[in-house]
């Protein structure tokens, strides 16, 4: 993609002048990575913080886009189940997911790190 621009100058002594510059702008390969990385891991954390908030207000597990949420983020949220002492913080119908929690924040770290160590290989932009 490339991006002409143009700047006239005018003096009074001198006749008007014109300078083009030009720029070339490219894609980066390992950008497009870096954001297809976070996209997936934003959909990983959108689905767990969705399971914690259906929970708090007790959505009904026969309806199927809350069976749908349960299901998948549950897939996510297993791997970090027994961290801590407490599985969940009931009140009534009402449910905290500690390990939904913990799966939330472990999530984001591994994502940000993730992140953070293709950085360290991206190629340098020329100033």
């Amino acid at each position: 993609m490339s991006y002409r621009t143009t700047e006239t100058e005018t003096e009074y002594v001198e006749p008007a002048t014109t300078h083009v510059r030009e720029r070339t702008y490219r894609t980066n390969p390992m950008a497009t990575v870096e954001r297809v990385i976070a996209l997936v891991f934003g959909l990983i954390l959108l689905l767990i913080g969705l399971r914690i908030v259906l929970l708090l207000v007790a959505a009904r597990e026969g309806n199927d886009i809350v069976a749908f949420i349960y299901n998948t983020s549950e897939v996510f949220v297993a791997p970090f189940r027994g961290i801590l002492g407490i599985e969940a913080v009931q009140a009534g119908q009402t449910a905290l997911d500690m390990g939904a929690i913990v799966a939330l924040i472990g999530w984001l770290i591994i994502g940000l790190i993730i992140i953070a160590v293709l950085r360290l290989f991206r190629p340098a932009t020329a100033a």
